[in-house]
């Protein structure tokens, strides 16, 4: 999840920040019905903007910022400003729905004993960090065309990890568990942090390669033979990798495909197969496969066994999100909004999650079934709407999302 800033397709995406986070003339080649005055041009500002300059050159003072062109010097000046685009809604809404399961299957965690928690567990866990991470590769295809965009390096990944790693040590202390630091050995959710900083560090040589996907899955169903530690997320650096390098090679059309009808009804049916199959080996299926960082040794597979489970899991997850991608309503919703602050929800709803586990609040035994997995579906939806409020971020913004212009030099005018 960085509370990853969108720019989505429109006609005419940055979770998941012009990388990260999921008006006008029409794009070219796009057909994909689109409010007005939406572009998905390489260029197009994901704060509205219009194309060809980005709020971060005009905060940073960057060469460009006061001219659409090389040679629009005097010419911006006579210019009226002109309108803001409208951010397009489709991948916030997106974001929304994927934090909601991830606060979900956090909260599930101590009733899995029951075969429905564990059923909804699985279904959630084969797509949901998946499709967080592809939205993330799609979103970070311009990501080093900005300096303030990579400055966020440090703003948002480096700082928050930090932050957030020392946050929650001191709160398990206070629960009376033991003082646990390591900063090289991401603690629970905050993993995805440091998964994404190197998954953006590494764009410029998958952006370069003839064929980024296949060499992604290759790595992918190789890295399974070594036994990969958790240190600096490297396990999920390589058992996530295809997802991220499939989303930085996505188009605009790619999404317009997925809006036809005919696609809509195999997602639908795509998805309802996947529960069934989720709640037929939930009893006697391991969970360790759906964390997509495991080796085939640490899973007892085979030499053989462990690459056909990889690209078997591989294949359903990117079946399960596209299908997600293709229901998602695309125009303006109640919870659009609430997408753009998905950061804080992942971030923050560890805090209660944890407290709740701590307390025995998650044990109790009428949550271990059906009714259970629908009480806490409901409250952590409830949470994860809290969460993303503006109210929250307010209240946060100086710890989460810290802005550090001392920290650099100011681009060089030429």
């Amino acid at each position: 999840m960085s509370d990853t800033k969108y720019s989505p397709p429109v006609t005419a995406p940055s979770a998941p920040d012009g990388a990260g986070e999921p008006g006008g003339p029409a794009h070219t080649g796009s057909r994909w019905p689109m409010p007005q005055g939406a572009v998905w041009g390489d260029r197009t500002d994901p704060e509205g903007l219009r194309p060809g300059l980005l709020r971060e050159q005009v905060e940073q003072g960057e060469p460009g910022a006061s001219a659409q062109g090389p040679q629009a010097g005097e010419a911006a000046e006579a210019e009226e400003p002109k309108p803001k685009r409208k951010r397009d809604p489709y991948l916030d809404n997106v974001k929304f729905v994927l934090i909601a399961l991830v606060v979900l299957g956090h909260s599930l965690v101590p009733t899995l004993d029951a075969d429905s928690s564990r059923a909804a567990y699985i279904f959630i866990y084969m797509f949901h960090m998946p499709l967080f991470v592809m939205i993330s590769g799609y979103l970070s295809r311009n990501f080093w065309n900005s300096n303030a965009k990579t400055n966020k390096l440090v703003d948002t990944f480096v700082v928050p990890y930090v932050i957030v790693e020392v946050g929650y040590a001191a709160l398990r202390f206070s629960l009376g568990q033991k003082w646990s630091l390591t900063i090289i050995d991401p603690a629970w959710l905050n993993w995805y942090l440091l998964a994404l900083l190197f998954w953006r560090l590494s764009t410029p040589v998958w952006k370069r390669m003839k064929h980024p996907v296949p060499v992604s899955i290759a790595i992918y169903v190789f890295a399974g033979y070594s036994q990969i530690a958790g240190d600096f997320s490297m396990d999920r650096f390589f058992g996530l990798m295809p997802f991220f390098v499939l989303g930085l090679v996505m188009q605009p059309e790619h999404f317009e495909m997925l809006n036809r009808r005919w696609v809509k009804i195999v997602s639908a049916v795509t998805l309802l197969c996947a529960a069934a199959v989720a709640i037929y080996i939930a009893p006697k299926a391991p969970l360790d496969p759906f964390y997509f960082k495991h080796s085939y040794q640490d899973m007892d597979l085979s030499w053989w066994m462990g690459p056909l489970v990889r690209i078997g899991l591989l294949v359903c997850s990117l079946a399960m999100c596209f299908s997600v991608l293709s229901l998602v309503p695309r125009g303006e919703t109640w919870y659009s909004d609430l997408g753009t602050r998905t950061l804080y929800a992942y971030l923050l709803h560890g805090v209660p999650v944890l407290i709740a586990k701590d307390q025995g609040w998650l044990d109790l035994p009428w949550l271990h079934g059906p009714l259970g997995v629908l009480a806490i579906a409901s409250s952590t939806f409830a949470l994860a709407i809290i969460l993303c409020l503006p109210e929250t971020r307010t209240v946060f913004k100086w710890l989460l999302e810290p802005r550090l212009t001392w920290l650099y030099r100011r681009p060089s005018r030429s």
